[in-house]
């Protein structure tokens, strides 16, 4: 098997997103567009999607490391919103769109447009998070969008199936796709309700954080796999594990959090660089594969096909937003007021990704009588033609949208408060607990090992609330950034002595590098987490 090409594209693709963080543009859209690009430089390689290893062994680890980051307690307060969006939206567009386009295209069978329907009636996890994580939208934005679109895909995926069923002539009914429906969710959130206790009983009891790092890599495919096996939904698998995982990771020791932290956010940005990169790279397999349609006439129906998409997802979001605030009072107490600009945010985010790619390969070349998949061809090149355009055209406007609109996105002045706030009380309790231990004589430490654990901790306290007060008028520093500045010099200092000493044969390079870690957690403790990337 040649490597090469794979590690080709892994490494363009991932300079592409990195050169993404220095423009205001998304990294998906830039290594979609880099993908179209590069499917016709002579050279560049045949890169085909395969439905056998995206679903399977991509998508699990983009969903797990999507939903550790999630809140789950977010996620249940805003519960109805997800739900309406991830299981009653998507069976909606999977009727409505497959209906307009058989309208559109009368000799595309019913039950193949309501293939394509399935295929691109989800929209994605990556897409919406990496979205809403650039444009620093409103906090409840982001959990409906996130929360929809990690738990969207079951619900694509199972009514793909039972579409398929009747497409290939393998028989398939309502009440046996209700009862498929069924058996893939409630058999998804059961294997995951199952295996998340005993995962995570193994995680806090491994005492080595590789250990534990290496199962945490496990994990996704796991709890996919045992879904998958039983006939259930492995997308909800991972995601009922991961929340459950994500909600109690503070009951893991620090050194498996700080690198597993790394090593999940590393993984992350390998994959989804390359899907969106896989994307691009689609464009000669499905203009190849269009046969019997002209390129003209089949532009003409992807124009439609997103159109209806899109128009399809305003016809829901707007009645499921305002419907049942004026029918249920409870539903008007219980949650915030909003107005007619956030459902027009949530309309227009819906990115469709990779996940309907792969389910659109996943198409069988011939049905049941062994005759050839009636439009397969022609569904492939809609399905990829809407996940471009709404990549495209909604997340470049998206932003000025956002803007237009003056949606305020999340206080970080408030954040910032509440933060300080928290930090203080848990502070004191520190303080208290200090006390307490060192009066015991067990404990006894000379005054300036106390007083270094006392300033240590008042630092601590007084860090978050200078960010909120005036900074150096000459170095627009806070003076906790000055601290870190200063304790970075430092630190670099002894860092080029050890350097030089290993140099000189004074020290070995074992003893190098056992006095560089200890440097190196110093900085990490001088450089606490500060929520940036």
């Amino acid at each position: 098997m040649d490597v090469l090409p794979l590690i080709a594209l892994v490494a363009a693709s991932a300079a592409i997103a990195g050169a993404a963080r220095r423009t205001p543009v998304a990294a998906p859209l830039l290594l979609v567009a880099a993908g179209l690009g590069a499917a016709y430089v002579p050279g560049v390689p045949d890169y085909t999607l395969d439905p056998h290893i995206v679903l399977p062994l991509i998508l699990p680890p983009l969903l797990y490391t999507a939903a550790v980051d999630s809140s789950y307690l977010d996620l249940r307060a805003n519960i109805r919103p997800v739900a309406l969006l991830s299981v009653g939206y998507v069976l909606f567009a999977t009727l409505a769109v497959g209906w307009l386009t058989h309208l559109l295209i009368p000799d595309l069978p019913p039950t193949t447009a309501l293939v394509l329907g399935a295929v691109v009636a989800p929209p994605d996890a990556v897409a919406a998070t990496a979205i809403a994580r650039k444009l620093g939208l409103p906090s409840r934005i982001t959990t409906i969008l996130q929360g929809e679109s990690l738990l969207n895909d079951a619900t694509a995926i199972t009514a793909f199936k039972v579409a398929l069923a009747a497409a290939v002539g393998a028989g398939a009914s309502w009440a046996g796709g209700v009862g498929e429906f069924a058996l893939a969710s409630l058999g998804g959130v059961g294997v995951g309700l199952v295996l998340m206790v005993p995962l995570h009983w193994l995680r806090t009891h491994l005492k080595e954080a590789l250990l534990q790092n290496t199962l945490s890599l496990l994990i996704p495919f796991v709890a996919y796999a045992a879904a998958e096996q039983v006939g259930a939904s492995g997308v909800l698998a991972v995601v009922v594990v991961a929340l459950y995982l994500g909600h109690r990771s503070w009951q893991v020791d620090f050194a498996t959090r700080l690198q597993e932290a790394a090593v999940w956010k590393m993984v992350a940005f390998v994959l989804e660089s390359a899907v969106f990169a896989l994307i691009g790279l689609q464009l000669p397999f499905v203009l190849g594969g269009l046969g019997e349609y002209g390129v003209g006439e089949a532009v003409f129906y992807a124009l439609w096909v997103f159109v209806a998409v899109v128009v399809v997802r305003f016809v829901w979001v707007y009645p499921a937003t305002f419907l049942p605030r004026a029918l249920f009072p409870r539903i008007r107490e219980r949650e915030p007021d909003t107005t007619w600009t956030a459902p027009l945010i949530v309309g227009w985010a819906g990115m469709r990704g990779v996940v309907s790619l792969a389910i659109a390969f996943s198409i069988p070349l011939t049905v049941h009588d062994g005759s050839p998949f009636p439009g397969r061809n022609l569904v492939l090149f809609l399905a990829f033609t809407t996940v471009i355009g709404t990549l495209v055209v909604q997340g470049l406007t998206l932003p000025p949208l956002i803007r237009l609109l003056k949606i305020q996105g999340r206080d970080r002045q408030t954040e910032t408060l509440a933060e300080a706030q928290a930090q203080s009380e848990a502070s004191a309790a520190a303080e208290r607990r200090l006390d307490e231990l060192l009066a015991d004589e067990r404990n006894a430490l000379p005054p300036p090992l106390a007083d270094r654990l006392r300033t240590v901790l008042e630092r601590r306290r007084n860090a978050v609330w200078e960010r909120l007060g005036a900074v150096n008028e000459i170095t627009g520093e806070s003076a906790d950034d000055t601290y870190r500045r200063l304790s970075t010099e430092m630190i670099e200092a002894e860092r080029t002595v050890f350097v030089e000493l290993r140099d000189r044969r004074r020290i070995d390079d074992e003893m190098l590098r056992t006095l560089l870690r200890r440097l190196d957690l110093e900085e990490a403790a001088a450089y606490r987490e500060d929520g940036s990337d």
